[in-house]
């Protein structure tokens, strides 16, 4: 039977229980984190977090208060993660490519006490904090004294002088602990509301009953950790059982992770399909050596069965795809070692049930698609501020997705599609109205469409414009076009592909045809 919710006490501190837990089992020599030539041991990251944990609640943070975290990846990272959340606070984590604009969207939503920013990022987030009001306290990490501001304290000065013993806050079961954040369909992200005991649960669910994570276990991530799908297998699943995980600041490439893999020697790549693509259209993709891998695995986006043909056919790793979501945590649907089955993305993890329901409200049957209801402990609370989406989405503890999947006899689901229009492009959701709008305010933009289109298996932003008179509708205002749209939303967001219509398509009202839309050229609508 899968852990439940009721055998976890009713005292419980996750980071506690991740962190000291090691310690207190004997295993505080072994390794958790690597960075670089770095190796630091459990006892060095308990000592680590348990300073931050002082320096944050110096800077004012008390039990229930937000910490921004908007930092690159590295032991300040975990360390500042594990200790808001040790201290009885609320994690949350900025993308760290966010323009300032997005980044004050954060503060005044979150109302932080504290943010942890870094050299890369502390530019932008004064910016953020003039323009959004707050004067939350900012901790900086790798920056100068002498370079700080009123109102910041520099991490590494802070940090060497508190103690490195800390008593963890007695928090609840069921007390906040993270905010995982999601985009909703007018593209301002809402915070999934999770307490302590989801990644207990997720941790047992999925990295051991379905991953089969062990301590010999080390997890390389392809994304950033402020992706929490990345974040947990890195640094919460391995460490659940004695494992170790990899941290590195640079932005991921083929070329960083082939080196990464054989320098250190993973045994789990968690990956997403566009990372997939780059490795094996690298030149020389052939000569690097996977053979310590275990297997991989895959979310965040579709995995195109050729994609993953290809894959096997290169390099031999398997691939396990999942399904999971911020609202649900981490993942609930997912392929296991030994089990793939091409096409699907695998069978329920322990832990959940779930629904397929068609539009009439009513169970779908087998090999039929329907919206995709999911039931299991570690379900979000709510949408922090948010009452109206919260009721739509959360019932106790069933999520309706949004999702849409098929089942077959065996209870293997495959990936349908989404029920709304948001798009899964590099494993990040963009919202097309958002995305239509700001192309909209571009001078040279009468008319504006965005849709996904498949290339290859996996889905791109295409934008279907109409140009106004006097502007030429070649490439040189594609360009600018993509240019407008990274400098004003963020840089993910651009429309990879732009095609130029005279006219839009209408239905009888003279509203944008969605689904003529859809039609052009391969358009899909996951």
């Amino acid at each position: 039977m899968p852990l439940e919710l009721e055998d976890i006490p009713p005292e419980f501190n996750l980071a506690s229980w991740v962190i000291d837990r090691q310690l207190d089992e004997g295993r505080g020599q072994r390794t958790a984190l690597v960075s670089g030539d770095t190796t630091v041991s459990y006892a060095d990251l308990a000592a680590l977090t348990n300073r931050a944990g002082h320096v944050i609640r110096a800077a004012g943070v008390r039990p229930g208060d937000r910490v921004l975290l908007a930092l690159s990846d590295g032991f300040e990272f975990v360390a500042a993660w594990y200790a808001t959340i040790k201290i009885g606070a609320v994690t949350a984590e900025a993308y760290t490519f966010l323009q300032a604009k997005d980044i004050a969207y954060y503060l005044r939503y979150s109302r932080a006490r504290l943010v942890v920013a870094d050299a890369t990022t502390i530019e932008r987030v004064r910016e953020a904090a003039a323009d959004a009001h707050v004067d939350a306290v900012v901790l900086v990490v790798g920056v100068e004294e002498t370079e700080l501001r009123a109102g910041e304290v520099a991490w590494e000065a802070a940090v060497r002088e508190a103690p490195d013993t800390l008593e963890p806050e007695p928090t609840l079961r069921d007390d906040i602990a993270i905010w995982k954040f999601t985009t909703g369909s007018t593209g301002a992200p809402k915070a999934a509301v999770h307490t302590h005991s989801a990644p207990r649960l997720s941790a047992e669910w999925y990295g051991q009953q379905v991953l089969g994570l062990t301590a010999d276990d080390v997890v390389l991530p392809v994304p950033k950790l402020f992706f929490g799908y990345a974040r947990d297998l890195a640094t919460l699943f391995p460490f659940a059982v004695g494992g170790a995980g990899i941290v590195f600041p640079e932005r991921s490439t083929a070329e960083r992770i082939f080196d990464l893999v054989e320098r250190h020697r993973p045994t789990v790549l968690a990956t997403v399909p566009t990372m997939m693509q780059q490795m094996l259209d690298l030149p020389g993709a052939d000569e690097h050596d996977l053979s310590a891998l275990r297997f991989c695995t895959s979310a965040g986006e579709a995995l195109p069965a050729p994609l993953l043909g290809r894959w096997m056919e290169r390099f031999g790793v398997e691939v396990l795809d999942g399904l999971g979501s911020s609202e649900v945590y981490h993942v609930y649907i997912s392929q296991a070692p030994g089990r793939m089955r091409p096409g699907t993305i695998g069978r329920l993890v322990p832990g959940y049930t779930a629904r397929l329901v068609g539009a009439d409200g009513a169970d779908v049957g087998d090999g039929e698609d329907g919206e995709l209801w999911v039931q299991g402990a570690t379900a979000a609370l709510m949408y922090w501020a948010d009452r109206p989406k919260s009721l739509r989405t959360f019932a106790g503890d069933v999520v309706h997705t949004g999702d849409l999947l098929r089942r077959d006899e065996d209870g293997y689901f495959t990936y349908r599609g989404r029920a709304d229009d948001l798009l899964k492009v590099g494993g990040i959701w963009v919202a097309p109205a958002e995305v239509e709008q700001c192309l909209l305010d571009h001078a040279a933009v009468a008319e504006a469409a965005v849709a996904g289109v498949a290339r290859d298996g996996l889905v791109l932003t295409c934008a279907y414009v109409v140009a106004r008179p006097g502007h030429d509708p070649g490439e040189a205002l594609a360009d600018a076009l993509r240019e407008h749209v990274k400098r004003t939303l963020s840089p993910h967001k651009y429309p990879r592909e732009i095609v130029f219509l005279a006219d839009l398509p209408k239905t009888g009202s003279g509203k944008i045809d969605r689904a003529a839309i859809r039609g052009l050229d391969g358009v899909t609508e996951s």
